[in-house]
Parts: C-alpha cells; sequence; structure tokens
C-alpha cells in the first residue's frame, strides 16, 4: 500500500514539473479558529497545494516523500486563511530557535506569496517559523525582500509527531487586490528544512531564471468578496526618564497616533502625528577622518516601512529628515555657540503609496520639520542671543512607477526641499529604468538625473548611468558607465559623495546552480573599474577585482578576494579644496572570511584583510572575530572583536593661510599617521515565547590618529615635508552604548515596549593608549547618560470596533 502511495506521488510530481500549477480557494462562512490544529471541517473539503520541489540548493528535484508538504486554501468576505501540514520523519530535529518578529534565527519555516494582481511584480510574503515567529515582507525582484514593512495578522504553528502545522488568518487589509468579482492571485508556497539548509516552492523557480516573483503558481476561485474599510489607528504613550551627571533628572511624558487608511482597493495613507523616536537602536558612531559625513542607516519605523517605491532612483535618503541643522550661525567677534541641536524635531510626516491594477506605482512622501535655533553667547558681556539655523522646512517625494510585461520598469522620481525665508531651497527629478527580455535572460538598465539647487547662487548639476547585464544561466556579465557634472547635488535629501566624473565598468562571474559533492553554491566573481576626472582627465580610481564565494555540502561559508589598483591614482575629495588632488600610489588589497554553520550551537565568524601600498611601510590590515553560541532554542549570545590598523596613512588635516602672498591659496596640511581601531559588540536574546523577548546590545569603540609627521600638499599632488606646522591635530574618540530591551506584542499589532539605555561618548587631541583607561573613562556617573523609557502602542481596527458596537446594538 504505501508502495503504491509513493507511485502515485511520484508521478503527480512528474506530470505537474514545469507547469505553472493552480489552486482553487475554498468559500466558506464557519468560523475559523486560528489554533494550529486545522480541525475544522471546511479544511477538509478544501483543495491541496502539494508536489514541492527543491529550490536550493538541488534546484529542481521533487521534495522527499517523507519531508511532503500539503497546503490548504479558506476565505471568507474578511480575509484568507491558510492551512499547511510540513511532514518529517525526524520530528525531534525540527529547529525551533524562538526569536524576534522577522528574525527567524535557526528555525524551519513556512511561507505563502501573494500577489494580488497576478502581475509578476510584487509579492506579499508571510512567513512562520516552527518556533511559531512571524515574519513579512514585500519582494520584488529589482530590490529583494523588504522586511520594513509589517502587517497585522494572525498565526499559530504547533508541532506534531509526524511534522509540524501552521494555520494563518490575512485580512484583506493586508493585502492589495483589485475590485474585480473574480480573482485570480500569483501565489506560491515555500519551505525551509533549516537542518539540511534545502528550501522548497510549490511552484518550481527555476534559478537560471534571473527572476523570482514571475515563477509563482496562481489562486483560483476567490469570487463576490466585499473587503472591508481598511482605516486602523495606533495610538500610543510614552515614558522618558533622563538622568546624567550635572543635570537633574526629569521626565517626559509624550503621547501621539499613527494612522493607516486605504483610499481605495490599491492605495494607502499612512500619517504620524506627534512622532515618537525615542526607542529607535543607536547610531553607530566612528573617527570620521574622510571628506565625507558619515551615513546610517534609518531606524524610525515610518521611513522605513513599504517604501520600496521611494528607493527608485537612489535620490532618498530619509535621515535628512529630522537631521542635523542645514546651516551654523554667523559669529561676531568675542562670540561662542552655548547650544547647538543635534537634530530638528518632526512635526508630522505624511505618505501615500500603492499601484493601480495596470501596474501604475504611485508614492508621495511629505514630512514638516520645525524652526530649531542655536544660542549664542557674548563671551565679553555675558549676553546671549538665539540665531535660526534650520527654518520651518517642508520635504515631499513624489514616485511614479509604471510596470509593464511582468519585469520592466519605468520611474520618475522628484523630491523637494523648500525651506521657509531666504535659506537654500532645493530640487532633484529623475527618470530610472529597468528593461528585461520576456525570458529574463538580458537586462538595460539606467537613469538619468538632475538637480537644481535656488541658493545665493543658483547650481544645476546631471547624474547619469547606463548598464546592460545577462542575467540568466551559470555563466553571467554585466557592463556600464556613469556621467555625473560638478553641480549635482542631490544632499538635501539625498546623499551622494561623489561628482565630476564618468567611469566604466564590467564584471563576468560563473556559479553554480546545482551542489556538487563537495559544494552547495560556488561562484567566482571577476570585476573591473576605471574612473576619470571629467575636467583634468586623470585618473580618480582604477582596479581589477577577483573573488570567491562558497558554501560547503557542510553549509560553512569561506569567501577570499584580491584587488589590484595598477595605477597610481588621484583623490580630488581628502584635499577639500577646489581643484587640489594627492596621488594615491599603487596597492594590492586582498581579504579572506569564513562563517560557519549557524545550525549548530557554537558557530563563528571570521575576516581579516590586508593592503599593501608602493610606498615604504604604508600597509593596512585587520581581522574580525565573531563567536556566537545558542544555549537552547530561547538563549543566545553573540559577541564580535574588530581590530584595523592603517600604518603610514596620509590624511588630510588642516588648512593655513599662506601670510607671504595673498595671492596664493590656502596651504593645505596632510599627516603620516597611524589609525587604529578597536571595536567590541556583545548581542543577547532571551525569548520568554514567540510573543516576548528580552534582548542586549552593548557596544564599546575606540579610534585614534596619531600622527607622525606634518606634509605639505604641492600643487602636484605630492606630499612634502613640513616641520614647521606645530598645531596638535591628533585624534582619538571613543564611546560606549548598551541597549537592554523589552519587547511584547500582547495583541496583533500592539506593542508593549521598555528600554534602559545608557551611553558616553568623548573625542581629545591627547591620546592615552591605555585601553582600559579608555573604557573605563566612560562608564563612570559622571561621563554616562541613563534614560529609561516605557512605550505602549495599541492597534486598533475600525472594522472590529463597528461589529462590536453593531452586535452591542
Amino acid at each position: 500500500m504505501k508502495k503504491t502511495i509513493f507511485l502515485v506521488y511520484l508521478f503527480s510530481i512528474l506530470c505537474s514539473y514545469g507547469q505553472k500549477k493552480a489552486l482553487k480557494a475554498q468559500a466558506i462562512t464557519q468560523y475559523i479558529s486560528i489554533d494550529g490544529k486545522l480541525d475544522e471541517p471546511a479544511w477538509e473539503n478544501a483543495a491541496v497545494a502539494s508536489d514541492f520541489v527543491i529550490l536550493e540548493p538541488d534546484n529542481g528535484k521533487s521534495i522527499p516523500y517523507e519531508r511532503r508538504t500539503e497546503v490548504k486554501v479558506l476565505y471568507d468576505n474578511d480575509a484568507i486563511y491558510i492551512g499547511a501540514m510540513m511532514y518529517d520523519n525526524e520530528p525531534s530535529k525540527i529547529l525551533k530557535e524562538i526569536s524576534q518578529r522577522d528574525n527567524f534565527g535557526t528555525a524551519d519555516l513556512f511561507g505563502v506569496f501573494i500577489n494580488g494582481f497576478n502581475d509578476g511584480q510584487q509579492d506579499f510574503m508571510f512567513y512562520v517559523s516552527a518556533a511559531d515567529v512571524q515574519g513579512d515582507c514585500i519582494m520584488t525582484d529589482a530590490n529583494g525582500e523588504d522586511y520594513s514593512w509589517d502587517a497585522v495578522w494572525i498565526s499559530k504553528a504547533s508541532l506534531k509527531e509526524n511534522g509540524w502545522i501552521v494555520e494563518i488568518k490575512i485580512p484583506y487589509s493586508a493585502l492589495r487586490f483589485s475590485a474585480e468579482n473574480k480573482q485570480t492571485w500569483g501565489i506560491n508556497f515555500f519551505r525551509d528544512i533549516k537542518r539540511d539548509r534545502f528550501k522548497y516552492t510549490w511552484n518550481f523557480v527555476d534559478r537560471k531564471i534571473g527572476t523570482f516573483t514571475q515563477q509563482a503558481g496562481t489562486l483560483e476561485g476567490i469570487e463576490n468578496i466585499k473587503p472591508p474599510t481598511r482605516l486602523f489607528f495606533m495610538p500610543y504613550a510614552s515614558y522618558y526618564l533622563n538622568a546624567s551627571d550635572g543635570l537633574k533628572t526629569y521626565g517626559t511624558i509624550k503621547g501621539g497616533m499613527d494612522i493607516k487608511y486605504g483610499i481605495t482597493d490599491a492605495f494607502t495613507v499612512d500619517a504620524i502625528l506627534i512622532p515618537d523616536f525615542g526607542q529607535t537602536k543607536y547610531d553607530d558612531q566612528i573617527l570620521n577622518l574622510g571628506p565625507f559625513e558619515q551615513q546610517f542607516n534609518e531606524n524610525r519605523a515610518f521611513f522605513t516601512e513599504g517604501t520600496d517605491l521611494f528607493s527608485k532612483g537612489n535620490i532618498f535618503y530619509s535621515r535628512r529628515i529630522g537631521g542635523i541643522p542645514s546651516t551654523e550661525p554667523e559669529l561676531n567677534e568675542n562670540e561662542e555657540i552655548t547650544e547647538f541641536p543635534a537634530s530638528v524635531n518632526l512635526v508630522n510626516a505624511l505618505k501615500v503609496s500603492g499601484r493601480t491594477k495596470d501596474g501604475l506605482g504611485i508614492g508621495v512622501l511629505n514630512a514638516v520639520t520645525e524652526k530649531t535655533f542655536a544660542t549664542i553667547k557674548d563671551t565679553l558681556t555675558g549676553e546671549t542671543r538665539r540665531e535660526v539655523v534650520e527654518p520651518l522646512t517642508n520635504y515631499n517625494v513624489l514616485v511614479l512607477d509604471q510596470r509593464f510585461r511582468k519585469n520592466s520598469s519605468v520611474t520618475f522620481i522628484n523630491t523637494n526641499v523648500t525651506r521657509n525665508g531666504h535659506f537654500r531651497d532645493a530640487n532633484v527629478m529623475g527618470l530610472a529604468w529597468n528593461l528585461n527580455t520576456k525570458a529574463n535572460t538580458y537586462s538595460l538598465f539606467g537613469n538619468v538625473k538632475y538637480s537644481h539647487i535656488n541658493d545665493i547662487e543658483d547650481k544645476n548639476g546631471v547624474y547619469s548611468t547606463v548598464g546592460f547585464a545577462e542575467t540568466s544561466g551559470n555563466y553571467r556579465y554585466s557592463v556600464g558607465t556613469d556621467y555625473v557634472s560638478k553641480g549635482y547635488d542631490p544632499n538635501d535629501l539625498g546623499i551622494n559623495f561623489y561628482t565630476n566624473y564618468y567611469n566604466f565598468y564590467g564584471n563576468a562571474n560563473y556559479r553554480i546552480l546545482n551542489p556538487t559533492k563537495k559544494f552547495n553554491t560556488f561562484r567566482i566573481n571577476y570585476n573591473m573599474y576605471t574612473e576619470f576626472n571629467k575636467e583634468s582627465g586623470k585618473l580618480q580610481d582604477n582596479s581589477i577585482n577577483a573573488n570567491l564565494n562558497l558554501t560547503t555540502v557542510k553549509n560553512n561559508y569561506y569567501g577570499t578576494g584580491i584587488t589590484f589598483y595598477p595605477f597610481e591614482i588621484y583623490d580630488y575629495y581628502e584635499p577639500r579644496a577646489e581643484g587640489r588632488y594627492v596621488g594615491i600610489p599603487r596597492r594590492i588589497e586582498t581579504w579572506g572570511s569564513i562563517s560557519t554553520n549557524y545550525n549548530h550551537k557554537f558557530a563563528i565568524d571570521l575576516n581579516g584583510t590586508f593592503n599593501v601600498f608602493d610606498e615604504s611601510e604604508r600597509i593596512t590590515y585587520g581581522f574580525d572575530i565573531g563567536p556566537r553560541y545558542r544555549f537552547s532554542d530561547k538563549l543566545l549570545f553573540t559577541y564580535f572583536f574588530s581590530y584595523l590598523r592603517k600604518n603610514n596613512n596620509k590624511g588630510y588635516i588642516d588648512q593655513i593661510d599662506d601670510d607671504n602672498n595673498e595671492n596664493t591659496p590656502n596651504q593645505i596640511i596632510f599627516a603620516n599617521r597611524n589609525v587604529i581601531t578597536y571595536s567590541n559588540t556583545l548581542g543577547g536574546k532571551y525569548a520568554v515565547n514567540s510573543a516576548i523577548t528580552i534582548n542586549l546590545a552593548v557596544r564599546q569603540y575606540w579610534s585614534y590618529a596619531d600622527n607622525k609627521d606634518i606634509l605639505i600638499l604641492e600643487p602636484n599632488g605630492d606630499l612634502d615635508p613640513y616641520p614647521q606646522y606645530t598645531t596638535n591635530k591628533n585624534s582619538s574618540f571613543y564611546s560606549w552604548n548598551t541597549d537592554l530591551s523589552f519587547s511584547w506584542w500582547f495583541a496583533p499589532g500592539s506593542q508593549l515596549s521598555a528600554l534602559y539605555r545608557n551611553n558616553a561618548s568623548n573625542f581629545e587631541r591627547i591620546i592615552d593608549k591605555d585601553f582600559r583607561h579608555n573604557v573605563s573613562g566612560l562608564l563612570n556617573n559622571d561621563a554616562l547618560k541613563h534614560i529609561f523609557s516605557i512605550s505602549v502602542k495599541y492597534f486598533i481596527d475600525y472594522n472590529a470596533v463597528k461589529n462590536k458596537v453593531r452586535k452591542r446594538a
């Protein structure tokens, strides 16, 4: 009997292999309890999706019969329901680490990927782990998985003697689809058996093709549904207690609300009234010796959730909104700044996003920041005054993204910053395209962007790029070129460091698509890059790189690479003066990396780098080591130590006037220096259950630049000794951050969070090379700032409230 069942199972796989599968959803009227049991009668009558095939590593082979997966779909007027049974002949080996939402750790996974328009362009992905942890994201082939997007839905996973079950309820408010009476959705189901590192999908996804979202099956049978109004309120209340040396301990109460409203079936308004970002992750600040500002990750949920449209064209950097003031005050004689704000407060923000059934995506984001002042003191009279360093400012982003032929798009983007009064205004517009052949084998991509600055003197600039790539098969390649004019400046609402150049680049690579006896993955890359200064024609960058990345059959990762810079190049940015440049000698950079299998309780990451220059004793080397140990499914600790040393590094430190000749430009002073950096990071997680977690994050950082010789930059880019400069320009920056947080998702979309944070930092010109002193100097009440906060946000669904009121009436 078992043999007959197996043969039928095998025959069904062979018949369905390579075809686009279809599943019919079953309409229901009865109540479905999301308890991970699948014991309601409706589940028995529903059609079954089975015959999963391997996504990776052995792409295309069928799932073993003893680990088969069966999925059923139900629907009513409120939601779609998914029930999945994951069979496993070794249920005791199912991995089930409990982790935070969107971070599955070491656990088996089930996922459902839904495209309500069935256009092959964008999937809404919903995951549940064997530990009952949820995750969700938006997936596009262009941008990959965006886990900043969060929806409110219900799921339950339960372990059984022959595998594990997942039961899911996804309200229609979490999806996007047309208003047609008969729905046909794109759908795929996913399973990850973590102990083997094998991933499976219901509809076959051919990895030879450079697309994922277009290889889904279809879900049919959903008819005459009446989706409810998509209106959600998320009121919050927060309390902050602040303490630091020399300041009286004080508390602050905040309150506000986020609102989400579905304008149509496809478009949603997100608004924040009286924002509160006090519990966002701290920024990993560094000793920044370079000519450019440090770029930080966005940690504020409003600016990360569902913002894939706004990333088009790469001209939007959301940290500009509410960042540091854009100007500095003008000081009179004997004046000094006594108070300068680190950031500008956000008054409110609004975004509208969605996509029509014809593939037109529309995104609008608007934010307003308040008028901000600096305090200035006259050192002789003691009088103080306030000066505006950031006026009332409006930030706006508009995106129109037209998709067509299921795999191509053309996008218009515009960003605008308008500051009240005589302050600088800015506007940037761009046109981006990503065109793919019908078979997804070749791609033509690029963009053209234009910036206009309205200031004391208007400034205009252009950035353009075009590239061509083969995107399928074992062998792939790409070529491209960029052109950036001198006046291009998107930095009021974007971020861009390099201008005034043109370049050419190319890549060729080989990868295996199916595992071998030794490797699960294997890829070799070859890259070439050449960049010229647009005005002088001098070589700004030139590199040849080869790298190898592989994963063994035991799922250990190894990587190595080497980069040659065969010619002297000229850096126009480090001198920080118009038209000046410094020569950088030829060099070779190498690196290596190892990451052992995270399935094991103990795993470790190792990285090393070594760079040698064609200059006496000028080298750079460093290493990282990151052990991690999983004590149980609930408790995990990670540690990461990083060390980097640059010997005889040459860098800018100052500009001075030439007192002998007024017509001579300022003298640019460099230093021959050793730069040493240490960083220690400790992370910890304890999960009470899938809804309650306690997390620890500690970071200690110290970096210093010890100047050995002072140099002057010559007009030809050479550096010569300049001993007459005696100002101390050594740099030493050290910092400490600790976050201890508690998170409890006490209801769908509703969270109680508590955070204790302490932090301290210091910058000095005198370098104390005693490592212990630099750490202990921050760990005392004189240096540390302490913050304790507690925040509650509650998710209110308008429809749920309306239904309760009706029942009571």
